[in-house]
């Protein structure tokens, strides 16, 4: 509560000064409302959720070697490399297709991945190779790229020397 102290007049020589009062606030009950007012907001808060993307990932098959095999005409290949550096193919090495660079932008990758000879291809898989040398960051924008353009089929691959030399060849 707040007090007010009232003090006598110092007087010299009869003069008589008016009276000063001292003023004196107790603090502890605002504390408290404070410190109480914090404790609720914090607890009522809702904090934010995780974003996350749903993988599904393959039976571990028994036998290692066993692979779907996928027609070229069916395969389109995005390969990141070092420095934010994508790049993408149609078909397989072994065809010596024609390597594209872009990049993870909406006018890049994007267009890609909603061009009219993949989306009109029920049967088309992207196969998305990392080098050593990719930032995982450009990994999650191609991920994120491929959930925004609502491709079906998918899929993570380890990189191999035929991709590499392709890539050195441009």
């Amino acid at each position: 509560m707040a007090q007010i102290q009232e003090t006598n007049p110092a007087g010299k020589g009869g003069k008589r000064r008016t009276k000063k009062m001292g003023l004196n606030l107790d603090m502890t009950p605002m504390v408290d409302l404070a410190f109480l007012l914090l404790t609720f907001f914090m607890l009522t808060t809702t904090f934010s959720k995780l974003q996350t993307m749903q993988l599904h990932m393959p039976v571990d098959a028994k036998d290692k070697k066993v692979q779907t095999p996928i027609p070229g005409k069916n395969a389109v290949t995005i390969i990141l490399g070092e420095q934010d550096e994508v790049y993408y193919y149609f078909g397989y090495p072994g065809d010596k297709p024609e390597v594209v660079k872009t990049d993870l932008s909406a006018s890049g990758i994007r267009q890609v991945l909603v061009s009219d000879q993949i989306k009109s291809n029920e049967k088309m898989v992207v196969l998305i190779k990392a080098m050593k040398q990719s930032r995982y960051k450009n990994l999650v924008d191609l991920l994120d790229e491929v959930k925004i353009t609502d491709t079906k089929k998918y899929a993570l691959v380890d990189i191999e020397e035929a991709d590499k030399d392709l890539i050195a060849g441009l």
